[in-house]
């Protein structure tokens, strides 16, 4: 049963604006302007109400996240970006999942809390970012009091986040490229670089660096950064940017799980896995800048 649009009064007033960026949807930067609560759909292919793939406990995020209950992963259907890499293509882009109202998103939230998970870790929440603030509404009258975590791709409108304040305790982005070209023939963004630059400034502004408390995180930003073979993914203008425009004690995560999946074969340049060699330059280059190392 669909949670009815005009329930929706019975949400805060931050609520009802998130709902109203989606009636034409504004709501990330592509702005496709379809009217997501007429059935229409953009380019993330989800309408009004969410779609989920899984959600349970996660012990595969960073150490900081999972502790000893593992971190209580929400994975989303749908996406905005176009990734010709991308992992989890049959979420992403295939969109398989469940749709559920409201109401089964803020029992997921509680459920993940009862089984002793760390947190609730919203993974690729971007596009339905009105229903998970509903939801939070509804699970915190209940009961919810674990940190929320913002695991985006990191191509988020900054309006969108600021009207995310206070929902989110955690915001984790990936900065994938720093490069437009690279961006645009690869995630079909072109202007990802600096959407992404905007919106990490947004994020920090909200929750500042990482706080940690007896080696679980609980409020702050933590930054994903995938290495890309041949230096695709521009890495040091990133870290530049993480050191000397939001702070040089910001958590980042350089990752070497990148493997060539989904469309990556298709593209010579990407089409094998990152050496250690480019992973390990990367990282030092990151302690050099003073940045904070997690795994």
């Amino acid at each position: 049963m669909r949670l009815p649009a005009e329930d929706i009064r019975s949400f805060s007033p931050t609520v009802q604006k998130l709902w109203a960026m989606m009636n034409p949807c504004v709501l990330c930067p592509r702005n496709c302007r379809v009217n997501r609560s007429q059935g229409e759909l953009g380019f993330c292919g989800i309408g009004d109400m969410p779609a989920v793939s899984s959600q349970g406990p996660h012990f595969g995020e960073e150490s900081v996240l999972v502790g000893s209950g593992g971190s209580g992963a929400i994975f989303f259907a749908g996406c905005n970006l176009g990734c010709m890499f991308c992992q989890n293509y049959d979420i992403s882009h295939f969109r398989h999942g469940q749709p559920l109202t409201i109401n089964e998103l803020a029992e997921f939230m509680l459920d993940l809390q009862s089984y002793g998970c760390s947190n609730i870790n919203f993974v690729t929440p971007t596009h339905v970012a009105p229903a998970i603030a509903a939801g939070i509404e509804i699970a915190r009258k209940k009961g919810l009091n674990l940190p929320t975590v913002y695991n985006s791709g990191g191509y988020d409108s900054v309006e969108t986040l600021k009207l995310l304040d206070g929902y989110m305790d955690i915001y984790m982005p990936d900065m994938k490229f720093s490069d437009s070209a690279a961006a645009k023939e690869f995630a079909n963004a072109a202007d990802y670089p600096e959407i992404n630059f905007a919106a990490v400034r947004e994020m920090h502004r909200q929750v500042d660096d990482l706080h940690v408390e007896s080696g679980l995180a609980k409020r702050g930003l933590l930054v994903r950064h995938l290495v890309l073979p041949n230096k695709l993914a521009g890495s040091f203008k990133v870290i530049d940017f993480l050191a000397e425009t939001i702070s040089p004690n910001t958590a980042i995560n350089v990752m070497d799980q990148y493997r060539p999946c989904f469309k990556a074969d298709s593209h010579p340049e990407i089409n094998r896995r990152p050496t250690p060699d480019e992973v390990e330059e990367v990282r030092q280059y990151a302690i050099q800048k003073g940045l904070h190392p997690v795994r």
